[in-house]
């Protein structure tokens, strides 16, 4: 296998590139990771079986996206290749650490210009995506408070019960979600899509963002879910709030919009996740 992935590497830098350096690293819940070298240059690879090619193909397409948009770092694809049965994402290695408050400050105004970049009439994507592992769709719609209740937390909410997990009629929440965003209409934004603590580093080059479920929807999205599972400094807000302020009424949509994310942990982990959106639902009185 990784004979292949350098013969790979080598056709596409255009010389040869023999893996004579490889390094597992740590935080590869959903891919295997690893730094491999040639002694000369580096690069870091996302290893997972064949039939997640479709989850690198998003993956790398969003970077492709967030790297056009060039308002904060993110990593630099090289490849995207198959070998036997692994599927594996190649991009650029750099070694990084945690932010720090100055570094944070930077990280919230350049997510600030990220959500002030581009134009876009609908909220969406061109293509569905993942969140995690989970599939994510993304199908375009003119009206937030539909795109959100339909494609993110009756979608969930699915999925939940195909599990056996209910939290209740799901039309029923789908329709009161609807009534709470009724007259919420922003601007649709870049998203980062899944921006919690452990999708963000320092590098010598500033900060990164990195594992993207990016599509095009209420930039709220993104500042509530560095809520959700803390690590983010005060800094990082002030940061953003200097460039891109947020709007009344954020502290009352921040829960609904973590709900998304809860669910989906519900789906993945079960646990205190079902605990934390049974108590949204309530608390939110979205089941009755």
């Amino acid at each position: 296998m990784w004979q292949a992935i350098s013969h790979q590497l080598s056709d596409v830098l255009g010389k040869p590139f023999k893996i004579s350096e490889r390094e597992a690293l740590e935080g590869g819940d959903v891919n295997q990771c690893y730094c491999v070298g040639d002694g000369d240059e580096r690069f870091f690879i996302k290893l997972n079986d064949k039939e997640q090619l479709a989850m690198f193909k998003s993956e790398a397409e969003s970077l492709r996206i967030l790297n056009e948009a060039n308002c904060v770092q993110v990593p630099q694809l090289l490849h995207l290749g198959t070998c036997r049965e692994k599927s594996f994402l190649v991009l650029n290695y750099l070694p990084t650490k945690t932010i720090d408050n100055e570094s944070a400050f930077k990280l919230g105004q350049q997510l600030a210009e990220l959500h002030q970049w581009g134009e876009q009439a609908e909220y969406g994507f061109d293509f569905d995506n993942y969140v995690g592992i989970t599939p994510q769709p993304n199908k375009w719609r003119r009206r937030w408070c539909r795109f959100f209740a339909e494609q993110r937390i009756a979608w969930q909410l699915q999925l939940c019960e195909e599990k056996g997990i209910k939290f209740g009629n799901i039309d029923t929440i789908t329709g009161n979600v609807i009534s709470l965003l009724m007259h919420h209409q922003p601007t649709p934004s870049l998203l980062h899509g899944d921006l919690w603590h452990g999708n963000t580093a320092l590098t010598v080059t500033g900060p990164i963002i990195f594992d993207p479920a990016t599509y095009w929807g209420d930039r709220e999205c993104d500042i509530a879910m560095t809520e959700l599972f803390g690590g983010f400094p005060a800094s990082f807000y002030e940061g953003y709030q200097s460039v891109f302020p947020l709007d009344d009424g954020y502290q009352e949509r921040r829960d609904l919009y973590n709900l998304y994310h809860i669910l989906n942990h519900c789906n993945l982990f079960g646990g205190e996740y079902l605990a934390q959106a049974e108590h949204i639902i309530e608390k939110l009185k979205l089941d009755k």
